[in-house]
């Protein structure tokens, strides 16, 4: 049900689109972006110190079916945190959420440190992940709804890139914390689970300090809030790059929404934008299957066939090769265009990776993490555009929702069949020592990327430079248009 407030025209997206880039939008990128780097020194610490939990007197005493359970167990809480949260963040507002999916992460990594037994630990995973989950979808359409749109491509794939800035740092920071010499074992795991709690803190005091999204506000009749706060906004960056700013170009009439049904933001994403479905389904299952199968069993695999036994640099490594492909790729999202470097990184890390496979037989350690760098230097920007893809080419109203529900669908696929895949693969083959015996695994995943490159070609949208409501313009509007390639009408 909607409850309609009154029909307003407001120039608040031209506004915020036409600003110059400022010291500002540093503070944005800062205080909302580095989610990613949270999640990446989980993923990696907890990979990482499976050894030390196994161990009784100084861990857990879990077993390696337990280690798994707990992985599952972050899984299906970030699955459901992105759905629970994803809708709140198109209720409640952004920033609500934004503060509150981070305080949950905080206290529950904090619960993690603490852990007595197995069965707090899986409590504490799971709360971790329904944090991470909901920061997905608030930080996403916040972060897209504040950058203009002449950098939001860039922006955009570099946040979520720098996945890899955590997970190399929780790579580098287990080397000191599980040398028995340096660190106490009983405490090692704790104070790395501890370290990411504090880093949390620090980036909630930044967080403070970016405002509630002006386009969510106009939309639910609180238009005098967002006039304020844009003003604010342009008050700042003129001051901070000396410049005149240009004349905002360009109005929207809205007819204002307090609340926006269920039904409506469904029908918005199966009626109005079917392709688009299709289109996000892909990126998102193909990215997740390939980096959850490939990432969540290196270790095991550079420990299993190649006698690796300190795996730390060999990941760091990879998850630097994968923070600077976004870095230096994402530009030419904004340059080149969506539907060119989607297409060319999908496609491209997909052939590499299946060439890859009929060479495994002859890698060593440091060949076989080259080779890997180089694939996911290329794939890393193409898998961050999928959350870029889904946060452009819907409608505000929709829009932490659509990013939860492809998050959750794309994770839970790819997420569970990966690892769940590569584990047998690297069991079965473990018997000969044979690492060709899990090539058929980058086969299938090379194959997936290179299906959601295809599907890009065809059916991506040439987001670049646009405002948001020009390419999915808000259900709310007033004369119904919807995205220019797939009108309102639509059905196909």
């Amino acid at each position: 049900m909607s409850v309609q407030t009154g029909r307003i025209t407001t120039d608040v997206p031209a506004r915020l689109d036409r600003l110059p880039w400022s010291r500002w939008h540093w503070m944005v990128v800062l205080g909302l972006g580095t989610v990613w780097v949270l999640d990446g020194l989980e993923v990696t610490i907890v990979g990482s110190m499976s050894s030390a939990l196994q161990e009784p007197g100084t861990g857990l005493g879990m077993s390696s079916f337990q280690i798994g359970l707990a992985g599952a167990v972050y899984v299906a809480g970030s699955c459901l945190g992105a759905l629970f949260f994803g809708q709140l963040t198109d209720r409640l507002g952004r920033k609500k959420l934004f503060m509150a999916t981070l305080g949950v992460y905080t206290v529950a990594t904090v619960l993690t440190a603490f852990a007595p037994a197995p069965w707090w630990y899986f409590l504490a995973r799971f709360l971790t992940g329904t944090g991470i989950g909901g920061e997905y979808a608030a930080i996403n359409s916040a972060v897209d709804e504040l950058i203009p749109s002449a950098y939001r491509g860039r922006i955009d794939v570099t946040i979520n890139g720098s996945y890899w800035i955590g997970a190399a740092a929780g790579s580098l920071l287990t080397i000191p914390l599980l040398d028995p010499t340096l660190v106490d074992p009983a405490w090692g795991w704790r104070i790395a689970f501890g370290l990411g709690a504090v880093l949390a803190v620090g980036i909630l005091w930044v967080r403070r300090q970016v405002p509630e999204s002006p386009r969510w506000l106009f939309i639910h009749g609180r238009e005098d809030e967002a006039d304020a706060i844009v003003a604010d906004i342009e008050g700042r960056v003129q001051e901070e790059t000396g410049e005149d700013l240009p004349a905002a170009e360009g109005t929207l009439t809205v007819r204002q929404r307090r609340s926006v049904g269920v039904g409506l933001i469904a029908r918005s994403v199966v009626s109005l934008y079917p392709r688009r479905t299709v289109l996000c389904l892909a990126l998102f299952v193909g990215q997740a299957f390939l980096y959850n199968a490939f990432f969540f069993t290196y270790s095991d695999t550079l420990t299993t066939f190649l006698g690796v036994n300190q795996t730390g640099w060999y990941l760091a490594a990879f998850a630097a090769c994968n923070f600077v492909g976004a870095l230096v790729l994402g530009p030419l999202f904004d340059s080149l265009g969506r539907r060119r470097m989607i297409t060319g990184t999908y496609v491209l890390s997909g052939l590499l990776l299946v060439a890859a496979s009929f060479f495994l037989g002859s890698l060593d350690a440091i060949t076989l993490t080259v080779v890997g760098g180089l694939v996911f230097f290329i794939a890393s920007p193409g898998a961050s555009s999928a959350y870029l893809t889904v946060s452009e080419v819907f409608p505000l109203e929709t829009r932490a929702l659509c990013i939860a529900f492809f998050y959750a669908v794309g994770t839970a696929v790819g997420g569970i069949s990966g690892p769940l895949l590569f584990g047998w693969l690297i069991d079965r083959a473990s018997a000969t020592g044979d690492i060709s015996g899990i090539s058929i695994g980058y086969v299938i995943g090379g194959v997936l990327m290179i299906g959601g490159g295809i599907v890009e070609a065809f059916l991506g949208i040439d987001a670049e430079g646009r405002s948001l409501e020009s390419i999915a313009a808000p259900l709310t509007v007033d004369d119904g248009s919807a995205g220019d390639d797939e009108p309102a009408t639509a059905s196909a």
